[in-house]
């Protein structure tokens, strides 16, 4: 077990959540992907290691992972909702608009636009998203042959 995956372990068991073996697997996953996948994602790569699991059983434990501030849920207009575990540093996605793959990028974070916002609007602003949209390198050299 990653660290990551037991500091988030030992955050849930804080909050009085109970380790169920299925939820436990979901968190790992989670953690240990870079795809920001969907439940359905999630759901088929665990179906082997837990065949009686269901896709509600994904979702009900990625809304207790939600709520106790461990997963970000990101929604981009389509169907299904994407899911992303790096919540402990503020990052930004860059999406392809040809196969819908999500990355994470780091730049400086935009605190000062949402105290601008505030400022103009009045509004207690709870935070914002930028995304950036381009071609992935898979979907480049695939485009390319």
């Amino acid at each position: 077990m990653t660290k990551q995956v037991e500091k988030a372990v030992e955050m849930l068991k804080n909050q009085g959540v109970r380790m169920t073996p299925q939820r436990h697997a979901i968190l790992a996953f989670l953690l240990e992907t870079m795809t920001h996948p969907t439940a359905d994602e999630i759901y088929k790569a665990l179906e082997g290691k837990f065949p009686n699991m269901s896709v509600a059983t994904i979702y009900n434990n990625l809304r207790v992972f939600k709520d106790a501030g461990l997963v970000r849920e990101l929604t981009y207009g389509d169907a299904s909702s994407r899911f992303d575990a790096n919540v402990e540093e503020e990052h930004y996605h860059i999406i392809c608009s040809d196969c819908g793959s999500i990355h994470d990028f780091h730049f400086p974070y935009l605190g000062k636009v949402e105290e601008e916002a505030s400022n103009q609007a009045g509004f207690k602003v709870c935070g914002h998203r930028m995304e950036v949209y381009g071609v992935c390198t898979d979907c480049q050299k695939k485009a390319a042959h």
